[in-house]
């Protein structure tokens, strides 16, 4: 796959991450970002790919990411750069699902749980249709502020209890709590808006 290749040599002293994202943070040179990208550009094509079931549009896929990254990492302040790519990367290919009306089966992603948490008690129920994606994003809004956060930094920005626990100061005991309330009264809620 040679179009993965295009960043190589692009910085002259190897950086650490967290290094390249204030170095591109502070001089918006996309080589830096280019370097920063590279070593994860086969995982966002493998992750685009198992998505939109389709070479070229995962391909498409890795250079579209990569122009998002160019902008939101301008005003992003990411920890876990791989975490946070990966939901850059899943979110983007819902949306590109979305925007085709296409259905994707939980049996198409393995079945992951973080996929599959809002709408598929069974391996054949589709992921998102367009009502259920409108229904998704109304619905967080009608969660209590701590089963919202806790779902969004769980399930959007993959976060462990003990990292959600750390940034938001909710006790840990509470945050497993959040995280089940909150996905139960988003399926609830889904179900009453999403399948009319």
């Amino acid at each position: 796959m040679r179009f993965l290749k295009i960043f190589r040599g692009n910085t002259v002293a190897p950086l650490s991450e967290a290094q390249q994202l204030t170095a591109y943070r502070s001089s918006g040179d996309v080589g830096v970002l280019g370097a920063l990208y590279e070593p994860y550009m086969e995982m966002v094509f493998a992750l685009c790919y198992k998505y939109l079931q389709d070479e070229d549009a995962g391909k498409d896929a890795v250079m579209q990411i990569f122009e998002k990254l160019v902008l939101e990492l301008k005003t992003h302040e990411v920890e876990h750069f791989k975490s946070w790519l990966h939901s850059v990367c899943r979110n983007y290919c819902l949306m590109q699902l979305r925007a085709k009306k296409a259905f994707v089966t939980a049996d198409d992603i393995d079945n992951e749980e973080s996929e599959t948490f809002l709408i598929s008690d069974g391996p054949e129920e589709s992921l998102f249709d367009e009502k259920q994606f409108d229904a998704l994003e109304m619905c967080l809004g009608t969660l209590q502020k701590e089963q919202r956060t806790a779902i969004q930094l769980f399930y959007m920005q993959e976060k462990c209890y003990r990292e959600i626990s750390e940034d938001t100061g909710f006790d840990l005991s509470k945050v497993k709590s959040y995280i089940q309330n909150g996905k139960r009264n988003l399926k609830i809620c889904i179900e009453k808006n999403g399948r009319k």
